[in-house]
């Protein structure tokens, strides 16, 4: 697998985008936040949840705008990197972040759901930079756990 270094720390870039991470969420059944084998972390999905409060529950398109759902992605991108960063130790040790899938609770035929993850998306490649493109899936779906209006999962290559 090919990797590229990123320049520079990634804990550094957190802080100079005036970005802190929310304490790893608890998980509500039986799964672990994060999975590590060999140089990939597979990192379990997480909602928009913050310190144990969910930020925004509901439906996209319903309770939610477009730029509700980009915040609410943005926070569970926050999330997976909490949970990268306990998997690592720290955030320097990631060469790059190979997918993220996303999941929007939306209301049927909303058409934006590729535009909602894109808070996800974003987010890592402002922390990443080049190293944070990724592949990516993103869905609509009927409900999520705790009613949460986003959930992204994430694989991340760590050296």
């Amino acid at each position: 697998m090919e990797t590229t270094r990123l320049s520079g720390s990634v804990e550094q870039r957190l802080r100079d985008l005036g970005l802190t991470l929310p304490s790893v969420p608890t998980p509500i059944a039986h799964f672990v936040p994060h999975r590590r084998h060999g140089d990939l972390v597979f990192l379990a999905g997480q909602i928009c949840e913050w310190n144990g409060e969910v930020l925004y529950r509901g439906k996209i398109g319903v309770e939610h705008d477009l730029d509700a759902g980009i915040a609410a992605a943005r926070i569970c991108a926050l999330n997976l990197l909490a949970a990268l960063k306990q998997a690592c130790g720290t955030l320097d040790r990631v060469s790059g972040c190979l997918r993220l899938g996303g999941f929007v609770n939306a209301v049927p035929g909303y058409e934006q759901v590729p535009q909602v993850i894109n808070g996800a998306s974003d987010l890592i490649r402002s922390v990443f930079g080049a190293c944070g493109e990724h592949a990516r899936t993103a869905v609509g779906v009927a409900t999520l756990p705790r009613c949460a209006a986003v959930e992204v999962d994430a694989i991340f290559a760590v050296s």
